[in-house]
């Protein structure tokens, strides 16, 4: 048998063991993991923190089953338009013209029952569609011309809005004249009790659609195609994905939440009046889904937290004025909500970079 050779006998010799990495993450690198894993955490953290504090600021009254449940009625229209601006922000887009499209839906809606003299549903149908097909204008300018999504939608603002002063003649809809014809267009303003909380069915409609977006945005293929083309547009295109045809699908989709949003805003106003156009609807979602957490540059967050922020929004503004505070102080809090969450976010990224 030959001798071994001298290189073979190095071999031999040398240590067999598999090298092993551990890595030894800080508690605050740990924290910073978490966050990124859960999007929704930090909202919800700060929503219980929000209602801790005025809570105990103004005692057992706010903490009343009456006060929580007057905050979601409140917030039910906006957490509504919220959910239509996540998708699209997912997207790495923003939709200036949500709030425009939902005031025009519901002109349309009231307009075919008292002028024209439709059907409730069908006028329904007719509303849910023209915030549909204003969506899918948004899409097909963003996807087919490539146009810049924050140029396009505030294009369709001013287009949108002076179509509707111009349809509308300007013509406020009385409540009293929306029910001498149906009362379906108030359904969502209907409340019930459930011992002494009182909810309408614009909150139950709001929190069931958070919560099918939500299924539909982590369990189906659709979902998946919306945070691939936010994350990496160019990747998603490579990898199959037909791009174009998803950012119609969720700028149509916003188009249809809205018009719900319209049909919502009808059962808790009753009146239906084109100036509220002018209101700040598209400032109010864009602010409930960056202070939920979903991020500015696309393809992260998750649309629960959409919900929250609105609630957080909701309750500081429930809790400033319980406490007789000026207004002024919700605008500052605000304001201060958006910068720290969009910080707390780029904090966030630098795990994945």
């Amino acid at each position: 048998m030959a001798q071994p050779q001298d290189f073979e006998k190095v071999v031999e010799q040398s240590d067999t063991s598999v090298a092993s990495f551990a890595e030894h993450r800080s508690l605050l690198t740990r924290i910073q993991h978490f966050l990124h894993s859960n999007p929704a955490a930090v909202p919800l953290i700060v929503l219980v923190l929000s209602i801790v504090i005025f809570g105990i600021s103004i005692g057992p009254k706010f903490f009343s089953s009456y006060t929580l449940t007057l905050i979601l009625q409140q917030i039910a229209v906006v957490g509504i338009l919220g959910a239509a601006q996540t998708l699209i922000i997912l997207t790495a887009g923003i939709d200036l013209s949500i709030g425009v499209v939902m005031v025009i839906s519901a002109v349309v809606m009231g307009n075919c029952v008292v002028h024209y003299g439709m059907p409730a549903p069908l006028a329904i149908l007719v509303g849910l569609g023209a915030g549909t097909l204003a969506g899918m204008l948004n899409g097909v300018l963003v996807a087919i011309m490539k146009l810049p999504p924050f140029i396009v939608t505030l294009g369709t603002w001013n287009i949108v809005m002076a179509t509707n002063f111009i349809y509308s003649a300007n013509e406020t809809l009385r409540e009293a004249d929306i029910t001498a014809q149906t009362t379906a267009l108030h359904f969502f303003g209907s409340s019930f009790k459930l011992g002494t909380a009182v909810f309408t069915f614009g909150v139950i409609g709001m929190v069931l659609l958070v919560l099918v977006l939500w299924y539909v945005l982590n369990h189906t293929a659709w979902g998946r195609h919306l945070y691939a083309v936010g994350d990496d547009p160019d990747a998603a295109q490579l990898s199959g994905i037909r791009v174009n045809r998803v950012l119609i699908s969720v700028y149509g989709l916003a188009g249809l939440i809205a018009g719900l949003a319209a049909w919502v805003s009808i059962g808790r106003n009753g009146s239906i009046s084109p100036s509220a156009a002018v209101t700040d609807y598209n400032l109010q979602a864009i602010t409930a889904a960056v202070i939920g957490g979903i991020s500015l540059f696309g393809g992260r967050g998750s649309i629960l937290g959409t919900l929250f922020g609105a609630m957080i929004v909701g309750v500081v503004s429930m809790g400033l004025n319980m406490l007789g505070a000026d207004p002024q102080w919700k605008v500052l809090l605000t304001g201060v909500l958006i910068i720290g969450a969009v910080a707390l976010d780029q904090w966030i990224r630098k795990v994945s970079a």
